[in-house]
């Protein structure tokens, strides 16, 4: 059975945001075209998505050390237990669609968290005598993303960097396809940001049926 996540990364709905509303267009299309496929939603404002923190790096390197999961403090087990979690979720998954506003030029920091999560030497990628080599390799994924302004070309396009950031990820972990659905403009065209939704919508359901 194919699995997708839902990874979505804002503190509103769809009622609210601009990229939840493109998001749950794309997954309500794509839950028709593949209704026997698995769908986990993945809502990082509501998920315990530990940091690495100091008890972290102290469970970490007790666990290097050979000491059993047992032996580690609560704190460590709990934030390093559900770090294990969320990385073995998103390995055993096929499909990744992320959902993020643009934020001071990249996205909401829990994203981060969740991506540090899940970027683990020997789970999404590996070492190798030639550099680092991706681990996903029969993987896809999809950005949707709000962005008030214009950032797909002109002056601001350099500033971008939430949707580059999740391009070389997702590059570093070897996933072939990466895909990016963008909702822009509507803050800077007020007048506009209607269309513009409507017009976003319309690409999120002609694309779910091909993603």
């Amino acid at each position: 059975m194919t699995t997708v996540l839902y990874i979505t990364a804002h503190p509103h709905d769809d009622t609210q945001s601009y990229s939840m509303a493109v998001g749950k267009a794309f997954m309500d299309t794509y839950k028709e075209k593949n209704p026997d496929h698995k769908i986990i939603n993945v809502d990082l404002y509501k998920e315990y998505i530990p940091e690495i923190d100091v008890d972290v790096f102290s469970g970490w390197g007790k666990l290097r050390s050979g000491q059993a999961f047992e032996q580690l403090s609560e704190e460590e087990k709990g934030k390093v237990g559900r770090l294990s979690e969320l990385c073995e979720q998103f390995i055993a998954a096929d499909k990744y669609v992320f959902v993020t506003p643009l934020w001071n030029f990249l996205f909401p920091p829990v994203l981060k968290a969740y991506i540090d999560s899940v970027a683990v030497a020997g789970k999404t990628f590996k070492y190798t005598e030639q550099g680092p080599v991706g681990l996903l390799t029969d993987r896809k994924a999809l950005h949707i993303q709000a962005r008030g302004g214009i950032y797909s070309e002109g002056p601001a396009a350099q500033l971008e960097m939430g949707h580059r950031y999740l391009h070389i990820i997702m590059q570093f972990f070897g996933v072939p396809s990466f895909e990016g659905l963008f909702v822009e403009g509507h803050a800077a065209m007020p007048d506009k940001s209607d269309e513009i939704k409507a017009n976003a919508i319309a690409r999120a359901k002609d694309l779910a049926h091909i993603f």
